[in-house]
């Protein structure tokens, strides 16, 4: 018996879609019934007539299952477009996140140095409190939070993923 290994790659996902009630459930459902994860999903109206809605979704899986996910989207009745933004080619992904952490003294001036690096900015703080925006790549939110978690972090908020090819061209 040969034992296979399946590569598993992540993909950030775009999704064109009709803005009307349910199609966020049949989306979503779509995944559960197959097992498939979501990491990260947001969701915008994009249209002036609040039409149109664009769906973000970052997943994983083996090439086979990606294309699967793919397939069985685009088969959907509401969907006009599903973007496959990291085999389409260069692209940015940003997401939002607030921090919250509590600390005084070397901790709390820490705090605020460790922020001024990351260019997180400050957006409610009290005598004993920060709450942090910052706004970046995945990577570049982990590691702060990371680093907020040795000087007194408290809770962390996070939008998800947002993605769009770069260039000209709408994808």
């Amino acid at each position: 018996m040969k034992i296979q290994h399946r590569e598993i790659e992540r993909h950030v996902l775009t999704i064109t879609v009709d803005n009307e009630a349910g199609i966020l459930a049949k989306i979503a459902g779509l995944f559960t019934a197959r097992g498939y994860n979501i990491d990260s999903l947001t969701v915008a109206d994009i249209s002036e007539n609040h039409s149109v809605s664009r769906i973000t979704i970052v997943t994983h899986g083996p090439p086979a299952v990606i294309d699967q996910i793919h397939a069985q989207l685009e088969r959907l009745v509401p969907v006009h477009r599903v973007t496959d933004l990291t085999e389409a080619g260069p692209h940015v992904e940003r997401e939002l996140a607030l921090i919250k952490v509590s600390g005084t003294g070397e901790k709390r001036v820490e705090a605020l140095r460790v922020a001024d690096v990351f260019r997180a900015k400050v957006i409610d703080t009290t005598t004993s409190s920060f709450i942090f925006e910052l706004t970046g790549a995945p990577d570049k939110i982990d590691s702060f939070v990371a680093i907020m978690r040795e000087l007194g972090l408290v809770e962390v908020g996070r939008t998800g993923i947002v993605g769009m090819m770069r260039g000209g061209e709408a994808a």
